[in-house]
């Protein structure tokens, strides 16, 4: 493991909180698991400052598990080693306020100590990612990056037919129309969005423009790349985890299901990057639209990784039923130059600001594996040097000649027998991450429904 226990947070920084914070009583401490979801503890004031000093223990199961939490025995972390406790530490900056607690509280993130949290700690995504950008530093390569998240603001009780529906606007109306881009529907969120603002500048989150999306009650904000690719993970990991709070607290819930309604838009992720030199010059900078050479092969490596790389962007069974012809959900390994029509997009605009936009990912993705598999890609363009061939002009789902399939279980068959992605992600962590996919298949494959009884309880 190459995370070096310096990367950890301070005693002062907690002992500072603490003086500035006499209030709060309650800590939670969490660390995310492979499918996005944060897991941890609640801990009292008193308990916080022997976090900093010597870790606290979290079972090895905590990032073995399945998105419903069951514990998956073919991932190693269960019987094999006894559930044996492996020690997290405090991540830098992330001891923040929770605003919109009732109870003063408070959360910090952890992650596993690259010695004392073993064996969990060769499953914790965060390392991952670090793994990954230590190796591009290494080259001289240093990644910026920016996430955009959509999500769906959704009432709190379901509809008559039992389900999921959008949330109550100010006046009391439910929104019905898709008014992409409307500033009265931004308008009738105002006191969401007035509240989730202030937590993202409470907090450090870069929180930037808001836009009403392509259905009754989705949302998209942006938030500012920053030039270290770690803490942009980190910043879309507490935004989404901050976006449900402050929607809890206005009475509705926030979704990043890829796909929460058949006959509406589906949620992305878009993540935004490009690579710097040491000195922060974006080494992607051209006055030409499709970038330098460097950027070309960096598209290439994605391209060349993305059937690889598909169940970290996509990692659900849900997550497929996004990819819909003329959805602005991409369908094939195609890019193009400000086009939106096409799985990597090279925004236009200045010259220093030239970048790519990786749209495939579902707003359902872990950020940090997410990141991780596409700069393991980009990588992997450079070393090799690929063409990526010319860039799609016009309609790139008329012109898709390969489309990406639309199944969990080719995804997971594809990653599985990857020689690159157990090289360049991780063979150990590939082991857990995919004994918990296939835990899960088997769960969902087995479980019968509303859909099966509709199609085939009278007509099989």
């Amino acid at each position: 493991m190459s995370v070096a226990p310096t990367l950890f947070a301070s005693r002062e920084e907690a002992q500072s909180f603490l003086d500035h914070n006499p209030d709060i009583e309650l800590f939670e401490l969490f660390i995310l698991d492979s499918n996005g979801v944060p897991r941890g503890k609640l801990l009292h004031r008193d308990e916080l400052l022997a976090v900093y000093d010597s870790g606290r223990p979290l079972p090895s199961t905590i990032l073995g598990l399945t998105i419903n939490g069951d514990d998956v025995e073919d991932s190693g972390l269960v019987w094999d080693v006894g559930d044996i406790d492996c020690r997290a530490y405090p991540l830098p900056g992330s001891l923040q306020r929770l605003p919109w607690r009732l109870l003063p509280t408070a959360a910090v993130q952890v992650s596993m100590h690259p010695r004392e949290g073993l064996p969990a700690a060769v499953a914790d995504p965060r390392h991952v990612l670090a793994r990954v950008i230590d190796g591009l530093k290494a080259d001289g390569y240093y990644p910026v990056m920016a996430a955009e998240l959509e999500f769906y603001l959704l009432d709190s009780q379901r509809d008559a037919q039992g389900r999921p529906q959008p949330a109550l606007d100010a006046d009391g109306g439910r929104p019905r129309a898709t008014q992409v881009y409307g500033l009265r529907e931004l308008e009738q969120i105002e006191p969401f969005l007035a509240d989730l603002y202030t937590a993202c500048k409470l907090q450090g989150i870069p929180a930037r423009t808001a836009i009403s999306e392509y259905a009754p009650g989705q949302v998209e904000i942006t938030l500012q790349h920053r030039d270290d690719a770690l803490q942009a993970m980190d910043d879309a990991v507490r935004y989404k985890r901050l976006v449900k709070g402050v929607a809890h607290k206005h009475g509705m819930t926030a979704c990043f299901m890829a796909k929460p309604f058949d006959d509406l838009a589906g949620t992305g992720m878009h993540l935004h990057v490009s690579l710097a030199d040491e000195h922060g010059h974006n080494l992607f900078a051209s006055e030409a639209l499709d970038g330098t050479p460097l950027l070309r092969h960096a598209v290439g490596g994605m391209l060349a990784t993305l059937l690889d790389s598909l169940l970290l962007f996509c990692p659900n069974a849900n997550s497929y039923r996004r990819f819909q012809s003329n959805s602005y959900a991409p369908l094939a390994a195609t890019w193009g130059v400000d086009n939106r029509t096409v799985s990597l997009r090279v925004p236009g605009g200045p010259a220093f600001s030239r970048h790519i936009e990786h749209r495939i990912c579902g707003a359902d993705a872990n950020p940090y594996l997410a990141a991780a598999a596409i700069l393991a890609g980009i990588h992997h363009g450079i070393r090799q040097r690929l063409d990526p061939g010319a860039p799609v002009e016009g309609n790139g789902y008329a012109q898709a000649k390969e489309l990406l399939p639309t199944d969990w279980l080719t995804t997971l068959r594809a990653l599985e027998g990857s020689a690159w992605a157990r090289e360049a992600l991780g063979a150990e962590f590939l082991r857990v991450y995919l004994a918990v996919k296939r835990a899960e298949y088997r769960q969902f494959m087995g479980q019968v429904g509303e859909q099966d009884w509709r199609w085939y309880l009278h007509q099989a």
